[in-house]
Protein backbone atom coordinates (compact mmCIF):
# COMPACT_ATOMS: atom_id res chain seq x y z
CA UNK A 1 0.00 0.00 0.00
CA UNK A 2 0.58 3.80 -0.28
CA UNK A 3 1.86 5.24 2.58
CA UNK A 4 -0.34 8.22 2.17
CA UNK A 5 -3.09 5.79 2.31
CA UNK A 6 -2.10 4.26 5.70
CA UNK A 7 -1.56 7.41 6.93
CA UNK A 8 -5.33 8.21 5.56
CA UNK A 9 -6.40 5.05 7.34
CA UNK A 10 -4.72 5.82 11.04
CA UNK A 11 -6.40 9.39 10.95
CA UNK A 12 -9.83 8.07 10.43
CA UNK A 13 -8.73 5.36 13.05
CA UNK A 14 -7.73 7.72 15.99
CA UNK A 15 -10.47 10.08 15.01
CA UNK A 16 -13.10 7.60 15.33
CA UNK A 17 -11.17 6.21 18.64
CA UNK A 18 -11.46 9.90 19.82
CA UNK A 19 -14.80 10.43 18.91
CA UNK A 20 -16.87 7.31 20.18
CA UNK A 21 -16.52 8.39 23.51
CA UNK A 22 -14.62 4.54 24.45
CA UNK A 23 -11.49 6.54 24.88
CA UNK A 24 -9.83 10.16 24.33
CA UNK A 25 -6.03 11.17 24.33
CA UNK A 26 -6.75 13.73 27.14
CA UNK A 27 -7.38 10.57 29.11
CA UNK A 28 -10.85 10.84 29.91
CA UNK A 29 -13.08 7.82 30.52
CA UNK A 30 -17.19 8.78 30.44
CA UNK A 31 -19.36 6.11 29.78
CA UNK A 32 -21.95 6.56 26.95
CA UNK A 33 -24.89 6.91 29.36
CA UNK A 34 -23.22 9.26 31.64
CA UNK A 35 -24.27 13.26 30.72
CA UNK A 36 -24.39 15.51 33.30
CA UNK A 37 -22.69 16.36 36.44
CA UNK A 38 -23.90 17.61 39.48
CA UNK A 39 -21.42 19.70 42.37
CA UNK A 40 -22.97 20.17 45.28
CA UNK A 41 -21.61 23.54 47.64
CA UNK A 42 -18.25 22.56 49.58
CA UNK A 43 -18.39 23.68 52.77
CA UNK A 44 -15.17 25.43 54.51
CA UNK A 45 -14.56 23.06 57.94
CA UNK A 46 -11.22 24.19 57.93
CA UNK A 47 -9.74 26.60 60.07
CA UNK A 48 -8.76 29.95 58.34
CA UNK A 49 -9.01 30.89 54.73
CA UNK A 50 -10.79 33.61 53.37
CA UNK A 51 -14.94 33.58 53.85
CA UNK A 52 -15.61 33.27 50.20
CA UNK A 53 -12.91 30.21 49.87
CA UNK A 54 -15.78 27.19 49.60
CA UNK A 55 -17.64 29.38 47.27
CA UNK A 56 -14.87 29.80 45.11
CA UNK A 57 -13.65 26.11 45.36
CA UNK A 58 -17.35 25.18 44.62
CA UNK A 59 -17.37 27.30 41.45
CA UNK A 60 -14.20 26.69 40.29
CA UNK A 61 -14.91 22.84 40.22
CA UNK A 62 -17.68 23.06 38.35
CA UNK A 63 -16.08 25.69 35.69
CA UNK A 64 -13.46 22.90 35.49
CA UNK A 65 -15.86 20.26 34.29
CA UNK A 66 -17.58 22.62 32.36
CA UNK A 67 -14.57 23.29 30.71
CA UNK A 68 -12.56 19.91 30.66
CA UNK A 69 -15.20 17.41 29.43
CA UNK A 70 -18.29 16.89 27.76
CA UNK A 71 -20.35 16.66 30.98
CA UNK A 72 -23.47 19.19 31.82
CA UNK A 73 -23.19 20.66 34.84
CA UNK A 74 -26.56 20.53 36.32
CA UNK A 75 -27.77 21.65 39.88
CA UNK A 76 -29.84 18.54 40.86
CA UNK A 77 -29.81 14.69 39.40
CA UNK A 78 -26.61 14.50 38.00
CA UNK A 79 -25.57 10.90 36.29
CA UNK A 80 -22.10 11.86 38.79
CA UNK A 81 -22.63 13.93 41.97
CA UNK A 82 -19.27 15.79 43.81
CA UNK A 83 -19.97 16.63 46.97
CA UNK A 84 -17.39 17.72 50.19
CA UNK A 85 -15.68 20.04 52.33
CA UNK A 86 -12.81 22.10 53.10
CA UNK A 87 -10.94 19.95 55.76
CA UNK A 88 -7.72 22.17 56.17
CA UNK A 89 -5.97 25.15 55.56
CA UNK A 90 -3.06 25.55 56.91
CA UNK A 91 0.20 27.69 56.78
CA UNK A 92 3.38 26.06 58.77
CA UNK A 93 7.35 27.33 58.04
CA UNK A 94 9.47 25.17 55.72
CA UNK A 95 13.49 24.93 55.48
CA UNK A 96 14.75 26.33 58.51
CA UNK A 97 17.93 28.84 58.74
CA UNK A 98 21.02 28.86 60.77
CA UNK A 99 19.14 31.62 63.03
CA UNK A 100 16.53 28.99 64.03
CA UNK A 101 14.15 31.33 61.00
CA UNK A 102 12.11 29.79 58.66
CA UNK A 103 13.34 30.38 54.93
CA UNK A 104 9.96 30.51 53.88
CA UNK A 105 6.04 29.33 54.28
CA UNK A 106 4.04 26.94 53.47
CA UNK A 107 0.02 26.92 52.66
CA UNK A 108 -1.86 23.51 52.98
CA UNK A 109 -5.34 23.22 51.75
CA UNK A 110 -6.78 19.75 51.64
CA UNK A 111 -10.83 18.80 50.42
CA UNK A 112 -12.43 15.84 51.57
CA UNK A 113 -14.84 14.96 48.43
CA UNK A 114 -17.23 12.34 47.62
CA UNK A 115 -18.28 11.11 44.69
CA UNK A 116 -21.12 9.19 43.35
CA UNK A 117 -21.94 7.45 40.84
CA UNK A 118 -25.38 6.85 39.95
CA UNK A 119 -25.11 4.32 37.41
CA UNK A 120 -22.46 2.35 38.79
CA UNK A 121 -21.91 2.03 42.51
CA UNK A 122 -18.72 0.35 42.25
CA UNK A 123 -17.00 3.37 41.08
CA UNK A 124 -18.13 5.56 44.24
CA UNK A 125 -15.43 6.88 46.17
CA UNK A 126 -14.64 9.16 49.40
CA UNK A 127 -11.33 10.43 49.44
CA UNK A 128 -8.86 13.38 50.63
CA UNK A 129 -7.04 15.81 48.28
CA UNK A 130 -4.37 17.81 49.39
CA UNK A 131 -2.03 20.29 47.59
CA UNK A 132 0.89 22.91 49.06
CA UNK A 133 2.09 26.05 47.87
CA UNK A 134 5.80 27.55 49.60
CA UNK A 135 6.33 31.42 49.49
CA UNK A 136 9.23 32.74 50.93
CA UNK A 137 9.34 34.65 54.22
CA UNK A 138 9.91 37.92 53.22
CA UNK A 139 6.77 37.92 51.89
CA UNK A 140 3.16 37.51 54.31
CA UNK A 141 0.26 35.70 53.75
CA UNK A 142 -1.83 38.53 52.96
CA UNK A 143 0.27 39.25 49.97
CA UNK A 144 0.32 36.54 48.30
CA UNK A 145 -2.63 34.48 49.62
CA UNK A 146 -5.14 34.94 46.39
CA UNK A 147 -2.29 33.46 44.12
CA UNK A 148 -1.32 30.72 46.33
CA UNK A 149 -4.95 29.51 46.57
CA UNK A 150 -5.79 29.71 43.14
CA UNK A 151 -2.31 27.56 42.16
CA UNK A 152 -3.84 25.54 44.67
CA UNK A 153 -7.31 24.91 43.64
CA UNK A 154 -5.85 24.40 39.93
CA UNK A 155 -4.09 21.33 41.08
CA UNK A 156 -7.14 19.88 43.45
CA UNK A 157 -9.45 20.40 40.55
CA UNK A 158 -7.21 18.55 37.81
CA UNK A 159 -6.52 15.43 40.82
CA UNK A 160 -10.10 15.20 41.42
CA UNK A 161 -10.96 15.47 37.88
CA UNK A 162 -8.43 12.69 37.20
CA UNK A 163 -9.56 10.75 39.99
CA UNK A 164 -13.84 10.77 38.60
CA UNK A 165 -13.26 10.69 34.93
CA UNK A 166 -9.70 9.25 34.06
CA UNK A 167 -9.66 5.89 35.94
CA UNK A 168 -5.92 6.85 37.54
Amino acid sequence: MRPQILVFFAIIILFSLQTCGIYSFSGINIPPGIKTIQVKNFENLANGGPPNMAQNFTEGLRQYYQNNSSLAVVPTNGDYILEGNLVTYRLSPIATTGNDQSGGNRLTIEVEVKFTNTQDKTKDFKQKFSFYNDFPQNQSLSQVENELIDNIFKQLFLDIFNKTLSDW
